[in-house]
């Protein structure tokens, strides 16, 4: 249930005001250049602390627990993990009698029986994100020479995205953005149709991302309204590269060895400064919520790190079942 990927399998744990957050990768060949250093780069992408993030500042340090030997995977299981240093539970108090719109704290009361951690989110934070960039620093090394790039497209639908920060800071609330991101060099043949198609993967991993409310590939809801002659890719040559890309690299659920484009759309955070009217649990009735404590303004910032992890993951699992089955490309 908490556990992403067939065979790259893939498990993050902990909570926002715990005592550390980390991932545990089951499935990870051995063989492969592992150190803590390798994994700072993806890692101070994701970090809060610019204009627009979070206030809250983590050393972030990975510590390697396992399936590590000498700066070498071994074949099993590693394990992850940094500790939480900068925690304020306070600010997430009231949180569990007054829930917070667009947040889990309603859903997670009603699921758990109001034994879920509320703090910062529990294991409902994006925090918890960090595990998956962890791990997506290490899937990338199993997808070489493949590479995977995202970038913040607009943000509250401007493609200038630091005035909109700006605007939406003066007014206390959110705003949310669109990413793209693009894997290139991937080798036609991955994906298992019906139902892990390249597209069933890498969206399965995308919505396990928080904040995420939709997903394209290629021309995406814009081919509701073209004709198959315009949507259509010419293929122009023997290893089926093709002229356009409307379809992202993928032809059935299967890598056409064209770049895989995908758009993903990120929500606006629900903490806002603003005020707003909730339901009060302990009063039985409407009341109205003022929000404090550290938030994004705009979570959309520090996503492009963590959809490239996304969909490095979904690649390597796939990648891994060809080598299983097939033998072959991967």
């Amino acid at each position: 249930m908490n556990t992403l990927g067939k065979i790259f399998r893939v498990s993050v744990f902990g909570e926002s005001h715990g005592p550390g957050i980390g991932v545990l990768i089951d499935g990870c060949p051995p063989g492969l250049d592992i150190n803590s250093e390798m994994l700072l780069g993806d890692i101070d992408r994701r970090r809060g602390g610019e204009k627009g993030t979070t206030a809250r500042k983590e050393y972030d340090v990975p510590e390697i627990v396992s399936g590590v030997l000498k700066g070498v995977s071994t074949g099993a299981p590693l394990m992850i993990m940094t500790r939480n240093t900068n925690k304020r539970s306070s600010d997430y108090s009231k949180f569990t009698s007054i829930p917070r719109p667009g947040h889990a704290d309603m859903v997670t009361r009603q699921k758990y029986k109001g034994y879920a951690d509320p703090s910062g989110g529990g294991y409902f934070s994006g925090r918890l994100t960090w595990g998956m960039v962890v791990a997506g620093a290490i899937a990338r090394l199993i997808i070489k020479p493949s590479k995977v790039r995202a970038r913040l497209l607009s943000a509250g639908g401007n493609t200038d995205v630091d005035s909109e920060i700006d605007k939406v800071l003066r007014e206390g609330d959110s705003i949310g953005g669109l990413v793209e991101c693009v894997a290139s060099g991937v080798p036609a043949g991955l994906g298992e149709p019906l139902y892990y198609s390249v597209e069933s993967a890498i969206s399965h991993a995308v919505f396990s991302i928080p904040a995420i409310k939709g997903i394209e590939f290629g021309s995406g809801f814009r081919a509701a309204s073209m004709k198959g002659s315009e949507h259509n890719d010419p293929i122009i040559s023997r290893n089926g590269r093709t002229s356009t890309n409307n379809a992202g690299g993928i032809n059935g659920g299967i890598s056409n060895g064209n770049d895989i484009v995908l758009r993903v759309a990120v929500k606006p955070p629900s903490s806002i400064s603003k005020t707003q009217k909730t339901w009060n649990i302990e009063k039985d009735e409407m009341d109205i919520l003022k929000i404090e404590g550290r938030h994004d303004a705009c979570i959309a910032l520090r996503v492009p790190v963590i959809i490239e992890a996304a969909v490095s993951l979904a690649l390597a699992d796939l990648t891994l079942i060809n080598r299983a089955i097939y033998g072959g490309i991967g």
